[in-house]
């Protein structure tokens, strides 16, 4: 579509419009940013954004990402006018109300063409990151006929103050993401006020000391605008950042360039000044007939170049692979199963965290779809194989991304990458330190994406590092997280099981947490008995009068309890519960077999108890720890904090004879 800016004004005013009237219908939401970044969305859409609105989830579409997510009336209205099924108008009417598809924040779930949920600021272009990653990687597997497209990025001044925006545009720049531009709504204006209030930084030196390419326009000029946009789709060798200079709520004559419309509607009268200083005369949610028709125009370009793309989709040999990958779909089960069942037959004594790498070396060169990482734990993480080579600039087809030290930007960029399809991934860090990237993990729940995470060093079991580095809190915390499966294996069964289950299930995330020091091997029969979240490991010989319940490392110490209570003629089961959640799945039958009303039920894990009451009852024990760890080695820490059988069969027996 040429740029003719008698045409695109009109185009970018009906975005203003719908913004500032479905913010005002329902008293609620940000028409400022929609308004000041009108013009730049307008000319992004109309020449350069490559998009189907009848192929929302075509998989060569760029990637448009509103980082800024609390301007959503902004993709609404984009979307709308450029044809795509929904949001419909009724939608919009129906802005941030109970059973639209336009929330308040944007949500992937909601709407196709929405590419990611966003509003926690930052994360949207952290996001954006990782699905450059992913472009990138299948380029390098692929080819540019199947796969070469952009990541176009709307942020604010909010997304680059975070701290989540240092560590995504320095894994960007040292991977030379050329194919990732970031627009910058340069306002100016945050919601105390100016951002002289807050910051004196200078943003484009900071991206270009981290290898960005940087341009700048103003964001009210098509034709500047047009400049400044050509310029990011040329550069290929680095990311971009295009700074547009804008002025928040454009077009309200009483309130543009204030924090006024950043949060707020703009009132009746406002939005009155606001028609007459654009001129429009249309009443609320209605658009001229001919800006509609503009506006449909936008996606022409975009279906010529879909329908060649398919083409050479048709005529390629890897078209039956790439499908598989980009729809999620996994393969050569039947070999990962085998491999694993062996497993069973023998008696390693490995700590999980190098169970899962034994694990990994199984599945990686099965399925080549999932790219690891580490924020700079790789030789503590075990998450590297042979079959994951380095992906650096120089060699995108590489499965291993050495994140550095951005637990943060590291969460948010796997889910970027499994957002954009194609690619699994997984990524370690220390458990400890899952509280740093928590809100991605968060997302990854929120957006019902399998992005999977290796979280070692699980307890207080990683000794000398001491209280810092010891989580308590953190295993029980990631529980609370709704579609969050945490996996806490005993052993290098569990842990092969739990890799399983994780990349088996395609709309939720997975945690695996992981031992430092060797746990014994303590199955050595049964199936995919995790798949249950929790079964009975041992049975008891005597009259049965106790179930111990334990996770991870403590399943070992559950066994020599029960092995001391039946010494005693007390019987007690052993119940291994790697899952919380998937034992919460199970019917009800089941879970009273497992956990009988008649017995007395002890939880047994090396973190909070909080939580635990569900499957003790009130009148059950919690052996765990509600204070923080000390520095000393795994073995003294355990015997000091209770985790022993002579510190745990006394409290048993008080409490069984009342």
């Amino acid at each position: 579509m040429t740029i003719d800016p008698s045409r695109l004004a009109p185009m970018a005013n009906a975005i203003r419009a719908l913004s500032m009237d479905a913010v005002q219908a329902a008293n609620s939401g940000h028409p400022g940013m929609p308004m000041g970044m009108a013009d730049v969305a307008t000319v992004l859409w109309s020449k350069y954004l490559k998009f189907d609105p009848k192929a929302p989830d075509w998989a060569d579409r760029d990637r448009f990402v509103l980082s800024a997510g609390h301007g959503s009336m902004l993709i609404y209205s984009l979307l709308h006018l450029s044809g795509y099924d929904a949001p419909t108008m009724d939608d919009i009417r129906n802005f941030r109300q109970l059973g639209s598809p336009c929330a308040g924040h944007p949500e992937n779930f909601l709407l196709p063409g929405v590419e990611c949920t966003t509003g926690p600021l930052g994360q949207g272009l952290a996001m954006a990151v990782g699905m450059a990653i992913a472009e990138r990687h299948l380029n390098g597997v692929f080819g540019d006929d199947l796969v070469d497209h952009d990541t176009w990025v709307v942020a604010g001044d909010g997304c680059l103050m975070e701290g989540i925006n240092h560590e995504a545009i320095g894994l960007a720049g040292n991977l030379r993401l050329g194919h990732l531009k970031v627009l910058w709504d340069s306002n100016a204006i945050t919601i105390d006020g100016s951002t002289d209030l807050s910051t004196c930084e200078d943003i484009p030196a900071r991206y270009r000391a981290t290898g960005w390419n940087v341009v700048e326009c103003d964001g009210h000029d098509f034709a500047d605008i047009d400049r400044a946009l050509g310029a990011a789709k040329a550069e290929t060798a680095k990311p971009t950042l295009v700074v547009c200079r804008t002025v928040i709520g454009k077009g309200a004559p009483n309130k543009q360039g204030t924090s006024a419309t950043h949060g707020a509607p703009l009132g009746a009268e406002e939005i009155a000044a606001a028609r007459a200083e654009l001129g429009w005369t249309a009443a609320p949610f209605e658009i001229p007939t001919a800006i509609v028709a503009d506006w449909r125009k936008t996606g022409e370009r975009g279906a010529v170049l879909r329908q060649e793309w398919n083409a050479r989709l048709d005529a390629s040999s890897d078209k039956a692979e790439f499908e598989r990958r980009m729809a999620g779909d996994l393969t050569r089960g039947d070999e990962v199963a085998a491999a694993f069942s062996a497993w069973l037959s023998d008696d390693k004594k490995v700590a999980t965290r190098k169970a899962s790498e034994l694990a990994l070396d199984i599945l990686t060169p099965l399925l080549p779809e999932m790219v690891g990482g580490s924020a700079d734990l790789t030789g503590s993480n075990n998450t590297k194989t042979k079959a994951t080579t380095p992906l650096t600039a120089d060699d995108y087809a590489g499965r291993y991304v050495y994140y550095g030290i951005r637990e943060f930007g590291m969460a948010a960029a796997m889910n970027g990458m499994a957002l954009h399809g194609g690619v699994i991934p997984y990524g370690g860090t220390f458990l400890i330190f899952s509280d740093y990237c928590r809100n991605a993990v968060r997302l990854s729940a929120l957006q019902q994406i399998r992005a999977i995470y290796v979280f070692t060093h699980d307890s207080i079991g990683l000794g000398e590092d001491g209280p810092t580095h010891q989580p308590v809190e953190q295993v029980m915390s990631l529980r609370m997280i709704p579609n969050l499966n945490v996996f806490r294996p005993c052993d290098i069964v569990e842990t092969a099981e739990c890799w399983r289950l994780a990349l088996q299930n395609k709309e939720t995330p997975s945690v695996l947490a992981l031992s430092r020091q060797n746990l014994p091997q303590l199955r050595h029969e049964g199936d995919m008995l995790s798949a249950r979240g929790a079964y009975r490991l041992r049975m008891a010989k005597a009259e049965r009068k106790a179930v111990l319940i334990g996770t991870g490392s403590e399943v070992e110490l559950a066994c020599n309890v029960a092995d001391a209570l039946e010494a005693q003629g007390i019987g007690a089961d052993v119940v291994s519960m790697p899952s919380m959640e998937l034992f919460e799945q199970q019917e009800a039958a089941y879970k009273a077999d497992l956990l009988p009303a008649d017995t007395l039920k002890i939880s047994i894990e090396a973190g909070v108890t909080m939580g635990w009451e569900r499957y003790t009852g009130c009148d059950g024990l919690q052996i765990g720890l509600n204070r923080f760890g000390a520095s000393a080695p795994a073995e003294e820490l355990f015997a000091k904090f209770g985790f022993t059988v002579d510190a745990i069969v006394p409290q048993i027996t008080n409490k069984l004879n009342g």
